[in-house]
């Protein structure tokens, strides 16, 4: 039995008319689509880890030696090893400027590899147990208690280069034994790169290492506000009443990153841009060419009876499925890459969350609309004077 004639099996044999011409132009869709998805999911996640490490920060304010603004960004934001110091007398100080409700310090020490301890280069952060709200909720587990002296929490690259798991062990610090007993959540900072030990064990740094730091110093001070204090307005009061420090505020963090990213991001946009335009013109050429080539089959059918809409229909199913085609395949390579190529990029594995399976599924969406819109879109010119042949003078056409 002869197979049932419908608008599907009719589209999918003309597009087999011409084989090449529908593989480059879904090529040309797939090349578009799987740059939108890859871009999408790079900035997506960058945005969202940025946004996350800065609201567990837990602080509104920081408060650093002056200069070191941009070595507190290096520390928090890009995974550098950094250490600046100021005087602790500070936190008092700060804690009585109006708007201020909660203060916490942590001091940085920098431990050299093979120089005094058995770990690799690392950022040693002392944090006072009793007003600290920046390391505990990055906890992977609560330890229910407070640490003892001797006892460290280590970041998530440090407990995997000194194989922690879940295992406890010992291991040396500026010449101090000191036992493991937490790890932290990946932040996708340098506190990745960091062992966490109370302020208590300072003093024995200081006599057991040649550790470059005072035990009336500190590193940074964190600072909450009072609901509905201006920021701003405490900001400003600190920094003209304080010349020894300058105060970075918590949305700033990652500003410069932020800055790269929209240049990243503008410079993506203007690139589709260009690749959209061009892919409308392929599109209209090639539809262009197989209404021209239709003309006589068009003005037949329309003699048998087919009306205006069933020429859209069945041009429009051709339309549907290249792009479908070509946006699914795009999102399928787009997605890979995105997955593959963050591995490789430094700003991405570094990163404390990967994409939701929900934002990828936004974003898979995006595409496919993105894909067979402009399929639609590029064809509609030529569809509209390929329906409105007058049947009589198509099929006379040559």
């Amino acid at each position: 039995m002869p197979d049932r004639f419908t608008f599907a099996s009719l589209a999918i044999r003309n597009l087999r008319r011409r084989p090449l011409r529908s593989t480059i132009l879904v090529a040309a869709l797939t090349l578009m689509v799987a740059a939108l998805i890859f871009a999408l999911s790079f900035v997506t996640r960058v945005n969202a880890s940025i946004q996350l490490t800065s609201a567990r920060l837990g602080a509104d304010l920081l408060v650093v030696p002056t200069g070191a603004r941009g070595a507190a960004e290096d520390i928090l934001v890009e995974n550098r090893i950094r250490s600046f110091y100021m005087d602790k007398s500070l936190i008092d100080q700060i804690r009585k400027v109006a708007g201020i409700d909660k203060v916490s310090h942590q001091t940085y020490l920098v431990s050299l590899a093979g120089a005094c301890c058995s770990v690799p280069e690392s950022m040693v952060v002392a944090f006072d147990q009793e007003t600290d709200f920046v390391v505990k909720p990055w906890l992977k587990n609560k330890l229910g208690r407070k640490l003892q002296k001797g006892e460290a929490i280590v970041g998530d690259e440090s407990a995997f280069n000194i194989t922690l798991g879940l295992v406890e062990m010992e291991a040396q610090l500026f010449g101090n034994p000191f036992k493991m007993v937490g790890v932290l959540d990946k932040t996708g900072s340098g506190l990745d790169t960091a062992i966490f030990i109370s302020d208590e064990n300072i003093e024995d740094i200081i006599k057991n290492s040649s550790a470059k730091i005072k035990t009336d110093q500190i590193s940074v001070i964190f600072a909450k506000l009072k609901k509905g204090t201006d920021p701003y307005k405490v900001m400003s009061e600190i920094e003209n009443n304080f010349v020894a420090v300058d105060v970075v505020m918590r949305k700033d963090i990652g500003k410069s990153l932020l800055a790269t990213l929209g240049d990243i991001r503008n410079i993506f946009y203007f690139t589709m841009i260009l690749s959209t335009i061009l892919s409308l013109f392929l599109v209209w050429a090639i539809f262009t060419a197989i209404a021209n080539e239709r003309v006589r089959e068009v003005g037949i059918m329309r003699a048998l009876g087919a009306k205006e809409g069933h020429v859209v229909k069945l041009f429009l199913f051709e339309v549907l499925v290249l792009g479908a085609i070509g946006s699914i395949a795009g999102i399928l390579v787009g997605t890979s890459l995105s997955i593959l190529l963050a591995k490789n990029f430094a700003i991405l594995k570094n990163l404390p969350i990967d994409i939701s399976l929900l934002n990828r599924m936004i974003i898979a969406s995006a595409g496919l609309l993105f894909g067979t819109g402009i399929c639609i879109f590029g064809a509609l010119s030529p569809l509209n004077r390929l329906k409105k042949l007058e049947p009589l003078i198509a099929i006379k056409q040559e």
